[in-house]
């Protein structure tokens, strides 16, 4: 596991960029609440909201993120208002809470604005119940949220703004549907069932904690698209808090609360959380667990006990958030991985197409966004096939079945790269045979997204004489067309026994 996280792909060093710049801004964000002259409770809330804007706000253009984190007010202050109005009446506050919930998943269907909107306003009502929020503290954290996006904006769009130097990512919405058909109308019932479980056990835990668990239960629904997928990221996000615990109690509890070793530890966990997402739900989970140990420090609740209780609380989540996939208008994990896996599939031939039109001389074509947008495509079918490949998983056939299409995706995205890469050379000349293997890319692409196709697709052997210039790209196009032909077996098995299940 530690291996994955530290030694995975990161093309251009954009997580190392994304992590560094979020503590940056973070802690630009805390510094400006305190110049102000803001209390710790609302430098908390300060920069759980830059926190929130430089993590969920991924659409594909810098002016739609910069549109986006400034609705996120439009998004928080309400429900913080709703919370802090709420505090003294319990049965009126819970309700209110599965509301945002529930609204708060449903706005995936917005795709990543609706996202992040929905995510900013479900913390923030979970923000007023971690502070004890209350009507009189409003205009503060108001102002302490505002500061705080306005520096962590600063920062993102201004000091150091690399997305102007990259394409834009196409972050992919959940496959789409009507009515209960919609795989975000159904996660909405479902997170709002499983957040009810999840407070009704989290209360009987603890009266004063028992927010843990909804929070639990939210964010394992969070970016997950079949009731597999949800299962999985549940035991990952148990597994994350055990260890962070752990950790915190050698760390976070002998700290004493005090200021310059916990905002130190507090950076190196905010690195962590956004080094680590893209790759390990788990090493993710374990740092955010790590930093809020370290914040309960500094408001001075931190003991052991607290620890344990916030294990059972997450395990509770976890549990209210399965026994909602598995109960309540359950979403099909194979109909969902094979959305994902054909929308990849046909982003390669688009890849392809562009490539093959810069190679012929095109100076419009650019196959550069279409990888990034397989690159997000591939991490939701990696995300999709995470119940199947998952070492617990008892399915051993339709494991292997998995593993091959995921290797052999991963040759797909390898041989597009190098296609694209060649093609960026502005001295790459064009060759007739080119175009001829582009049409058989397509054509395997057609037949393994296909379902009635009879057969897979079949190679041809490509001649290449030496020294032609055109010999790298008619490699890399043999190589995806192999690739292709090869995935046709697995995907083929899996039209007549489902690669997952039902």
């Amino acid at each position: 596991m530690l291996k994955r996280v530290f030694v995975a792909p990161d093309p251009g060093r954009v997580r190392l960029r994304f992590a560094s710049r979020a503590v940056l801004g973070i802690a630009l964000a805390v510094a400006v609440c305190g110049l102000a002259g803001h209390s710790l409770v609302a430098a908390i809330t300060g920069g759980l909201a830059a926190l929130l804007a430089l993590f969920t706000v991924t659409d594909a253009t810098v002016r739609g993120q910069a549109l986006t984190t400034a609705l996120l007010p439009v998004a928080g202050f309400p429900v913080l208002a709703l919370a802090a109005g709420l505090h003294d009446f319990p049965v009126a506050r819970d309700v209110a809470f599965l509301a945002v919930m529930g609204a708060g998943v449903y706005a995936r269907r917005w795709g990543s604005r609706g996202h992040s909107l929905g995510v900013f306003a479900f913390m923030t009502f979970f923000a007023a119940q971690f502070l004890h929020t209350v009507p009189g503290q409003l205009p503060e954290l108001y102002a302490a949220v505002a500061l705080s996006l306005c520096a962590s904006s600063a920062v993102r769009f201004g000091v150091w703004c690399y997305e102007r130097r990259l394409p834009p990512a196409v972050v992919p919405a959940p496959p789409g549907g009507a009515g209960l058909a919609r795989t975000t109308t159904r996660q909405a019932f479902q997170a709002v069932a499983g957040g009810a479980l999840a407070l009704s056990l989290g209360q009987a835990l603890s009266g004063e904690r028992w927010y843990w668990a909804v929070g639990a239960t939210w964010w394992v629904f969070v970016n997950t698209a079949s009731s597999g997928e949800t299962l999985v990221r549940g035991f990952r996000r148990v597994l994350g808090t055990v260890i962070g615990i752990a950790l915190g109690l050698v760390v976070a509890v002998p700290l004493h609360a005090a200021p310059l070793p916990s905002a130190a530890v507090v950076a190196a966990s905010i690195f962590g959380i956004f080094y680590t997402a893209a790759v390990s739900y788990t090493w993710m989970m374990l740092a955010v667990t790590l930093m809020a140990g370290v914040l309960y420090g500094l408001l001075g609740v931190l003991d052991p006990a607290l620890l344990a209780l916030r294990v059972a609380e997450t395990g509770v989540g976890a549990l209210g958030a399965a026994l909602a996939v598995l109960l309540v208008l359950p979403v099909t994990t194979h109909a969902t991985t094979n959305a994902w896996i054909q929308r990849a599939l046909r982003c390669v031939h688009a890849c392809t197409a562009e490539a093959a039109a810069r190679l012929a001389g095109s100076e419009t074509a650019d196959p550069a966004p279409r990888i990034a947008e397989l690159e997000h495509l591939l991490g939701r079918v990696r995300l999709s096939l995470a119940p199947l490949v998952h070492p617990l998983s008892p399915l051993r056939a339709r494991k292997e079945r998995a593993g091959q299409v995921l290797a052999l995706l991963d040759d797909c995205a390898r041989e597009v790269r190098g296609l694209a890469s060649i093609a960026a050379d502005p001295e790459a000349s064009h060759d007739d045979r080119l175009a001829a293997a582009c049409w058989r890319v397509e054509a395997a692409v057609e037949a393994v997204t296909t379902p009635d196709t009879a057969h897979g697709p079949a190679t041809h052997e490509v001649v290449l004489p030496l020294g032609s210039t055109a010999e790298p790209a008619l490699a890399h196009l043999h190589g995806l067309e192999k690739a292709l032909a090869e995935l046709a077996v697995p995907l083929r098995s899996a039209t007549r026994t489902p690669l997952i299940g039902a």
